[in-house]
């Protein structure tokens, strides 16, 4: 348990300090808004659905800087998968009311008030 809250920690600081993860650029929160993408629970960013050659190219850059922060921050004694996977957590906790994210049974839900469905291994 204390591995799973230092991951968890680790992935909170990687957040925050990390710009890749802010991913505010206006065509990624068009997509997100519109629920063309969505959080995974591997912590990477999915399509929901058929995408344009853009749209997915704009997902693969992102999940290519993701991976980047997961690799670099499991030099600190996770593996990537740890630290994708916690950061998946983490990030489909953060989405909003109307937005994409993929449950522990691999479909693909919209967020409602409530908090989405994670995989309980989650903290």
């Amino acid at each position: 348990m204390k591995t799973v809250r230092s991951l968890v920690l680790i992935a909170a600081a990687l957040a925050a300090a990390t710009p890749a993860f802010a991913q505010r650029d206006p065509a990624y929160q068009a997509a997100r808004s519109a629920g063309q993408v969505g959080e995974q629970p591997d912590g990477y960013l999915g399509v929901v659905g058929a995408a344009s050659p853009e749209l997915r190219a704009l997902v693969n850059n992102i999940n290519i800087q993701r991976k980047a922060k997961y690799t670099q921050t499991a030099a600190a004694g996770a593996t990537v998968e740890q630290m994708a996977f916690t950061s998946g957590c983490r990030l489909i906790a953060a989405t909003a009311p109307g937005e994409k994210y993929k449950t522990p049974a691999g479909t693909w839900a919209t967020r409602t008030a409530a908090p989405p469905e994670r995989d309980s291994r989650c903290v």
